[in-house]
């Protein structure tokens, strides 16, 4: 092992505290931050200089261009999705996250549009990406990707749900097309969802995270409440919710 590995993480100063991006963990390992929905993981083709990445690079160089340190790519979360989002700071790391991601817990929040009679189950299928890079399922298996989603209503207006999602695999937009295919898309979904103006964002938010620590093996939880806006939407229009699920998020 690294002799760094023993060394005691040093805070960085505020001043290189990343714009839009709250830290909820840091050592010498890993970096997991809470992302605010319409902030990319990665760079586009149209978009390189407004990412996660790009600010956590600099973050971690502490305002050094010099340094050699940096941040690997663990996984990703859509522009539009916020939540939980984990980083390596080294190859090793990052290698042994990604080997052992399905292993990993992710649970998700999401508002839906309607009410579900099964409040509670998952949804299969295989899900293929086209032309236009639209996901969608397929019931042939040689041609789509395998993709399990588990849900639980965890309150219910007469028009809105908001879900625990529990992720068993994580396949792109599989949280968004299962429930779009299901006939309770995301609101404020453009693709997949219904013209609504209500939702001022995508109701979908990477809530809790668990693994194993890339050095310890350690199991570690990292947890992000969904924004308040998810609740405002599952509210009956008078406003009052009395007969609603209790709220357990």
């Amino acid at each position: 092992m690294r002799e760094e590995k023993n060394k005691v993480f040093k805070k960085v100063p505020k001043k290189y505290q990343p714009k839009g991006l709250t830290i909820l963990y840091e050592d010498v390992d890993i970096l997991v931050i809470n992302k605010d929905n319409g902030v990319l993981t990665i760079g586009t083709d149209s978009q390189r200089e407004r990412t996660a990445y790009v600010a956590l690079t600099d973050y971690v160089k502490k305002g050094n261009p010099r340094s050699k340190a940096r941040i690997f790519i663990v996984h990703r979360l859509d522009r539009d999705t916020s939540g939980v989002l984990v980083f390596a700071k080294s190859e090793e790391a990052k290698i042994y996250l990604q080997e052992n991601w399905a292993e990993f817990s992710k649970t998700y929040y999401a508002v839906a549009h309607g009410t579900f009679k099964d409040k509670a189950g998952e949804i299969s299928s295989y899900l293929i990406e086209n032309n236009q890079y639209r996901v969608f399922s397929t019931q042939d298996p040689d041609k789509g990707k395998f993709a399990k989603t588990g849900y639980k209503v965890i309150k219910e207006s007469t028009e809105f749900s908001l879900l625990e999602i529990e992720l068993f695999t994580g396949r792109k937009n599989q949280i968004r097309v299962h429930l779009a295919e299901a006939g309770h898309p995301v609101a404020g979904d453009r693709i997949y969802g219904r013209k609504d103006n209500r939702a001022k964002r995508l109701a979908l938010h990477a809530g809790s995270l668990t693994i194993n620590h890339p050095f310890s093996k350690k199991p570690m939880t990292f947890t992000a409440e969904p924004p308040v806006g998810f609740k405002n939407l599952v509210k009956n229009r008078q406003g009052s919710d009395e007969n609603n699920e209790s709220d357990r998020s």
